[in-house]
């Protein structure tokens, strides 16, 4: 599912992914890094980092909230202003829940992972409201 949604990807895009632990959100990251151009390997789960930029046909941005308490104040340890921008990036912010009601331009995407472990998964794609996640 990934790949599919990377290769639609022509910059600009901001894609806030949530799901619960396990659920593979990371691997959807990875299927759109691969898309992209960017070795899908080099793509982990940026939790203690918080931002690690990748570098393909676009500039990959996964940002991963999940260890930042919710509020503008996670938004802001990312500099995510500058970051949301970038007319030639993608930005894939895992956990955007936490983000509060951080204002985001209208046309966020919001992809939601249920399922996790040995259940089925179900990914659920939609235009989230401007005012956050």
């Amino acid at each position: 599912m990934g790949v599919r949604i990377g290769g639609k990807l022509s910059g600009g895009e901001i894609i806030l992914l949530n799901g619960r632990l396990g659920a593979g959100k990371t691997m959807l990251v990875k299927g759109v890094a691969h898309a992209l151009g960017i070795d899908e390997e080099e793509v982990t789960s940026p939790s203690f980092t918080l931002v690690n930029p990748h570098r393909g046909r676009l500039l990959l941005y996964p940002i991963d909230l999940y260890c930042l308490d919710e509020g503008a104040s996670a938004a802001h340890a990312v500099d995510l202003d500058e970051i949301l921008t970038d007319e030639n990036a993608v930005v894939i912010i895992e956990w955007a829940e936490r983000m509060g009601r951080y204002p985001l331009p209208p046309s966020v995407l919001r992809v939601s992972i249920t399922g996790d472990g040995d259940e089925p998964r179900r990914i659920s794609i939609s235009q989230a409201s401007p005012e956050g996640s």
